[in-house]
């Protein structure tokens, strides 16, 4: 794959003592989504401070599109656009105003057929006179990103893009990312939204206390990591759980009406047929099973857990 973005052994450890990053190398490639998941706090806003330039690391390099961002800032960041968490715009200027304001603050030419069509893409057009005051929530997010776009970025960075927002804008925002990707951008943003990882993403990174703890494709994390469930609706209710069940994990739910059992689909023996056998030969009768398989989310969280537990 062609990489556009390296990060090697980047670690921030500030003065306080505080490690918000341990060393991390990462490598993104031209053209994919990827992901950051993790927790308040985990240092996700903080890599991405790292490779914008906007925080100095502790150590290690990042290399983006082949210039270091610390000893060629200026060509690095200019291969990049930011969408930052908080609002930061000028409220009493207009949109177009302030479109414009960034793209010249990155050296590139007026160009107004290209961010007209940022800000057609973006639903913005419309608004382009109004104030930035005068608009909605959303729309002042929608901004942000036309802000980002202005200079015509190989990546786009969104940081938590839809943290607050509701959720048919939510969705909307996904149908803007995978039309940038369509025209070649390479797409990286943070969120604690995992459905948003779900959605979206070609790849997942997890970081947790600082620490990049798995790296995977989307597809190959869910099929290597997930599991699946089966819902067993009994027919009587069990006050309390056999110990004959105690070679399978299962537990009692909804008022001892549904035995749930968790199991591993990848597994040569998955042992559900021994499960029903030792349900008939207890007497214990179903009328009804449910099978599922693990989300993103419960495939984060398990991966958190263990960590912490480590």
């Amino acid at each position: 794959m062609d990489s556009i973005l390296s990060v090697a052994g980047v670690s921030k450890t500030y003065a306080s003592g505080h490690h918000a990053l341990q060393p991390i190398d990462l490598s993104i490639n031209r053209g994919e989504i990827f992901a950051l998941l993790g927790p308040n706090g985990a240092g996700k806003t903080t890599l991405i401070s790292i490779i914008c330039g906007i925080v100095t690391p502790t150590t290690g390099s990042v290399t983006v599109l082949g210039h270091d961002a610390l000893t060629d800032f200026r060509s690095a960041r200019r291969a990049i656009g930011l969408v930052p968490q908080e609002l930061s715009v000028d409220m009493f200027e207009t949109v177009i105003a302030t479109v414009r304001f960034s793209r010249r603050l990155f050296g590139r030419g007026a160009n107004e057929a290209y961010l007209e069509q940022v800000l057609r893409d973006l639903s913005l057009w419309d608004k382009r006179n109004a104030k930035i005051m005068e608009l909605s929530g959303g729309m002042k997010r929608r901004v942000l990103i036309a802000k980002a776009l202005s200079h015509e970025p190989d990546i786009l960075f969104l940081d938590e893009p839809t943290a607050g927002v509701d959720v048919a804008l939510r969705r909307d925002m996904w149908k803007l990312v995978h039309r940038l990707r369509e025209k070649g951008t390479t797409i990286i943003l943070t969120t604690h939204y995992i459905e948003e990882a779900e959605e979206m993403a070609d790849r997942v990174g997890v970081i947790n206390k600082g620490q990049l703890i798995l790296v995977e494709g989307k597809a190959e994390l869910m099929k290597k990591l997930g599991k699946r469930q089966m819902l067993i609706a009994l027919q009587e209710p069990l006050d309390a759980m056999p110990g004959d069940l105690s070679d399978w994990d299962v537990a009692l739910e909804n008022d001892g009406k549904t035995l749930r059992y968790i199991f591993d689909a990848q597994a040569e023996h998955t042992g559900i047929p021994s499960l029903l056998r030792k349900l008939a030969e207890l007497g214990i009768g179903f009328k009804d099973l449910e099978t599922s398989k693990s989300s993103l989310e419960d495939i984060f969280v398990d991966l958190v857990e263990k960590k912490d537990a480590a």
